[in-house]
């Protein structure tokens, strides 16, 4: 079917996939505007009409295979109501660790601060993490803010897939991302009794991650509680530190 029977949404998803196979395949070098045509089966001035240029054609790739597999993280989520929150987390991990190898070039487009920031999908993947770590919270099981843990978690599967595709194939440590996420949660995680240093900070962050349910309570009294909670979690010593007199 040529480009002109197509529709403009058909025409686009067919570029998009065909620069896809090539930049799996190949890399970025390989994504040219003859090879994409030819593969997609249209003409070369349709795709600077659809997408400007080659950069902006990177760009709708790469939003594509990223928008597919945080469609499937955001399945997995759905499935894992019932599933223990830190067992969820460590095999969201793996699997973001194994996309990251199989997709370097995605990686590195999306690793891009600009590319990121407006990604919906990387946007859409970042929520879903939150809803993870949110998991862990409620559960009383973790000892900082939420938002901090993400930003924690988010850094090192960065960094560790950035560090093992900067590592040749046969020179990379399998140990590497697993170790890693090991040291995070180590760092962002607690099973301290309520009577210990981590327990009073572990407590006010899995209150705070309930508080805006609590629905016993106005509007106003939860974001009072809210603030009170933030000021124990942010506190170095997780607010049980001895008050002068």
């Amino acid at each position: 079917m040529s480009d002109g029977v197509r529709s403009r949404a058909d025409t686009r998803a067919a570029i998009v996939d065909a620069a896809a196979s090539l930049l799996h395949e190949n890399g970025p070098g390989a994504v040219t505007t003859r090879g994409v045509a030819e593969r997609a089966g249209v003409q070369a001035p349709t795709i600077y009409r659809l997408f400007g240029d080659k950069d902006g054609l990177l760009e709708a790739v790469a939003e594509r295979v990223l928008a597919r597999f945080v469609s499937d993280k955001a399945a997995a989520v759905a499935a894992a109501a019932d599933v223990d929150p830190l067992d969820d987390l460590r095999t969201s991990w793996r699997r973001q660790i194994e996309f990251g190898l199989a997709n370097p070039a995605v990686f590195r487009l999306l690793s891009d601060p600009e590319r990121a920031s407006g990604s919906p999908a990387a946007r859409t993947g970042r929520q879903i993490l939150a809803t993870r770590v949110h998991r862990l919270a409620a559960g009383g099981r973790l000892r900082v803010a939420e938002a901090h843990a993400v930003n924690l978690i988010h850094a090192a599967g960065v960094g560790a897939v950035q560090t093992l595709l900067a590592t040749p194939p046969e020179q990379r440590d399998p140990a590497l991302a697993d170790a890693m996420i090991d040291a995070i949660l180590g760092r962002i995680l607690t099973d301290a009794p309520a009577g210990t240093p981590d327990g009073p900070r572990a407590a006010a962050v899995a209150l705070r991650a309930l508080a805006p349910h609590l629905r016993v309570l106005s509007g106003a009294e939860r974001h009072l509680l809210v603030e009170w909670l933030d000021r124990i979690t942010e506190s170095p010593a997780g607010g049980s530190g001895a008050t002068g007199r």
